[in-house]
Formats: C-alpha cells, sequence, structure tokens
C-alpha cells in the first residue's frame, strides 16, 4: 500500500539531480545553462560561506581537498571534489541552496569524471580550492566570490570537451 514519508533534503536533492541528468541526457539542458546555473549558485555561496564560515567548516573544507602526493585514482579525486563543493555549499547554512545546488553540480561531474583527466587537472583543481578556502577563512566575501568564479571558469573548457565526447559516444 501507500505510504507517507517526510522528506529530507538528500531524496530532494536526490530526485532533483536524477531528472536533471534525464534531461541532459535527452539533451534538453545544454552545457551552456549548467554552467550558467552552477556559476549563478555556486560563486554567491562562496561570498555567503564566507560570511557564514565556522572555524569547523574551515577545517572540513581544509580537509575535502586531498594532499597531491600520493596521487589518488580519479575516482577519489572526484569524492574530495564532491565533498569540497557540497561543504562549501554547507558552510552557508541555507537548505534551499543545498538541494539547489547539488544536482547541477553532479550533473556536470559526471560528464566530467567520465573524461579521464590528469594529475596536473587534480593539482590544479587543489589549488583552486585551497584559494577558496583561504578567501573563506579570511572572511574575505569578494575574494572567495572571486575565487569561486576563476574556478568555475577553468573548468569549463574541461566540461565542454567532456560535454562533446559524452555527445559523440551516444
Amino acid at each position: 500500500g501507500s505510504y507517507v514519508t517526510m522528506p529530507t533534503v538528500h531524496h530532494i536533492s536526490e530526485s532533483l539531480s536524477s531528472n536533471i541528468t534525464l534531461l541532459a541526457d535527452a539533451r534538453d539542458l545544454t552545457l551552456e545553462e549548467l554552467i550558467e546555473v552552477r556559476v549563478m549558485l555556486e560563486v554567491p555561496a562562496a561570498r555567503l560561506a564566507a560570511r557564514r564560515r565556522t572555524l569547523e567548516d574551515v577545517a572540513l573544507l581544509r580537509g575535502a581537498i586531498p594532499p597531491d602526493e600520493p596521487p589518488l585514482d580519479t575516482d577519489s579525486e572526484f569524492v574530495h571534489n564532491r565533498d569540497f563543493h557540497a561543504t562549501l555549499i554547507e558552510c552557508c547554512g541555507n537548505v534551499l541552496l543545498r538541494i539547489a545546488a547539488q544536482p547541477v553540480f553532479s550533473a556536470l561531474q559526471t560528464s566530467l569524471s567520465r573524461s579521464g583527466l590528469g594529475r596536473s587537472f587534480h593539482a590544479s583543481i587543489h589549488a583552486h580550492h585551497a584559494r577558496i578556502v583561504e578567501a573563506v577563512h579570511a572572511a574575505d566575501e569578494d575574494g572567495a566570490a572571486t575565487e569561486m568564479h576563476d574556478h568555475l571558469e577553468f573548468l569549463v573548457p574541461y566540461y565542454e570537451k567532456a560535454w562533446r565526447n559524452a555527445r559523440r559516444s551516444t
């Protein structure tokens, strides 16, 4: 029979993530739309995280950046990357932002994780994340927003290549 459960942030976010992925796979969403929304959500989120962060938040953000040595496999790198962005969003203390941002991040991350990126790419990501953390730690709202914007701009050509490759194989 039917039963009613209380929705959770995780369940709502997972449902949105599945639907966004289906839309992207059906080509009803463009890469440009996904990137645009990610910028619209994560740049202000970095600003908000710098305003609201605690020392525990900063420690969690730093912990989500793996050391460059020894090198990790691609799957482990993407887990750290996901955790970093999820933690940054959680630092904002806004549940709706978590629900909105995570599915967009997941849709983009899935295509990128299949593209076989090397150590230099991941080292660059670590450096970007470290700069974001330092701005958040310093409560530098403008700096955190700028660093996040630069980070997302850095990713665009990688997303474009992964997106093209995924479209060719379908």
